[in-house]
């Protein structure tokens, strides 16, 4: 098949996690005899802060590790149906602008390609009138990263067309070290955004790695001088942002992990992790998760992962890891089973086609029937 695909980016991971799924699924694609054609806007926000903080080489980073992918940019405005001409498949990332959204569609109509939604975001409940700028009418479906979003979709009318696509993890990149080396303290990959979770950060990461006198490494972006200064006052050393092709580096060097989902993903939307849980579990790194109810049964906690009702309970967790090297060996091993099992970026792309299968690129008419 030849599939495009419009992305916010493709080159930059600057507060961008979608990138992380998409460049791996992509390869899969690619690997399975895919065509795969992938297409950004000029000018992205993504893209324009990452040169800003780091060059315009930070945005090369990633191609060594995907040779075999390449990103296109467009203008706004610019003649989308011949971007697109001749594709099988296209799909739409709701990072993208309404006019964007709009214009493959009126190209879908015209067409014979199956056009896909992605959702990867919790905007759906947190902002719906965002969403509801989008003229999704000529879409044949929706891909929703979680059974909770798809539910959302499903409520608003897209019945069976709103079908779920989780995220997944890249092993040939996130996969345990080759030989063990020195681990050290707890390492948190994340960015601070816009007050969704600042207060889970100080109760679940910061008070218990200090309580247990834990080094704690923190990278991401998007942190305030208030952030910033909150995280001195715990002792954790940050460090910015990382290229997420080197983040299995670091897994590799610290004893353990967190993830503390966001508010919307412990309550509206939970059950659906962020891409972060897959990339550490698939990297042996022993994983502590703050309250998250894994209603889609992806995982097995306790065997996958800990889990940590409260900040006293996370810091118990954290120096029960730090001492016993048998526990750490372990999650590991059942949290890169898991991960291999059903949560590979070669799975999502098998998924991917099975979808497409059946809808079939039925006529317009058909399809939103």
């Amino acid at each position: 098949m030849r599939i495009a695909y419009f992305t916010h980016s493709l080159a930059s991971c600057w507060n961008h996690g979608n990138a992380h799924f998409l460049r791996g699924v992509l390869s899969e694609l690619v690997r399975l005899g895919h065509d795969v054609a992938a297409f950004e806007p000029e000018g992205g926000w993504s893209a324009t802060n990452l040169a800003a903080d780091h060059g315009p080489a930070a945005l090369e980073a990633w191609r060594c590790a995907y040779p075999e992918l390449a990103s296109a940019t467009y203008r706004d405005g610019e003649d989308v149906a011949a971007l697109i001409d001749g594709a099988d498949v296209v799909i739409v990332h709701e990072w993208n602008e309404p006019w964007l959204v709009a214009a493959v569609g009126r190209a879908r109509r015209s067409g014979r390609f199956t056009l896909l939604f992605h959702d990867t975001h919790h905007r759906a409940v947190s902002d719906p009138a965002a969403i509801a700028r989008f003229e999704l009418d000529a879409y044949d479906g929706v891909l929703a990263f979680g059974e909770s979003l798809a539910e959302v979709y499903r409520a608003r009318g897209w019945g069976a067309r709103a079908f779920v696509w989780r995220e997944a993890a890249d092993v040939r990149l996130f996969r345990p070290p080759d030989i063990e080396g020195p681990r050290e303290g707890v390492v948190w990959i994340g960015n601070w955004g816009d007050d969704e979770r600042s207060a889970e950060l100080e109760e679940f990461l910061l008070a218990p790695a200090s309580v247990a006198a834990l080094p704690l490494d923190i990278w991401g972006v998007r942190y305030p001088p208030e952030a910033l200064a909150l995280l001195q006052g715990f002792g954790a050393r940050y460090h910015g942002w990382i290229p997420n092709i080197r983040v299995p580096q670091l897994f590799a060097k610290a004893l353990m992990t967190v993830h503390v989902p966001r508010r919307f993903y412990a309550g509206a939307l939970a059950g659906i992790p962020t891409i972060r849980v897959y990339e550490a579990l698939a990297c042996g790194i022993p994983l502590i998760c703050a309250p998250w109810e894994d209603r889609e049964g992806q995982f097995r906690p306790g065997r996958d992962y800990l889990v940590a009702p409260s900040g006293e309970a996370m810091a118990t967790a954290m120096r029960l890891l730090a001492h016993d090297g048998d526990l750490r060996a372990e999650l590991a091993r059942s949290g890169v089973g898991a991960v291999l099992a059903r949560h590979t970026c070669r799975h999502r792309a098998l998924e991917l086609i099975q979808i497409v299968s059946a809808i079939s690129a039925k006529p317009l008419t058909e399809a939103a029937a």
